[in-house]
């Protein structure tokens, strides 16, 4: 296998830069352990979730420079990184991951504001008198 695959992870404003690398399943992210750069359990467990999906949770390591949105979106910009990746280094991870939905950018955006109104659905507040 090739020293480190790079591969591209996108999430509303977010786009995280993967590195994989085989190693011992270290997890870094914009030069910080994982525990420390995200706070909560459930965006640790969301980041792991395509290598638990492939059996390859102790196999690689891996490097991942993020960047834009907030904590959410870009753990599933590593998430989307880190699927992509692997499909690099193996074709044969494909439907497992197309499965889990892992390899699919979420197109969810947030949605633009319109004239007339405080945010983009949000009517100012209407008195009849």
């Amino acid at each position: 296998m090739k020293q480190a695959v790079l591969a591209t992870g996108r999430r509303k404003t977010s786009v995280a830069k993967v590195w994989i690398m085989p190693g011992s399943g270290r997890i870094i992210i914009n030069r910080k352990p994982m525990d420390e750069y995200f706070g909560l359990e459930t965006l640790r467990v969301d980041v792991k979730r395509p290598l638990e999906a492939t059996n390859t949770a102790g196999k690689f390591d891996v490097i991942a420079s993020v960047k834009g949105g907030g904590f959410t979106g870009q753990a599933g910009a590593v998430r989307h990184g880190i699927a992509r990746a692997l499909l690099k280094i193996d074709g044969e991870f494909r439907p497992v991951l197309k499965k889990e939905g892992f390899l699919t950018r979420d197109p969810r955006m947030k949605e633009r504001k319109k004239y007339g109104l405080k945010k983009a659905r949000r009517a100012p507040q209407f008195s009849k008198r």
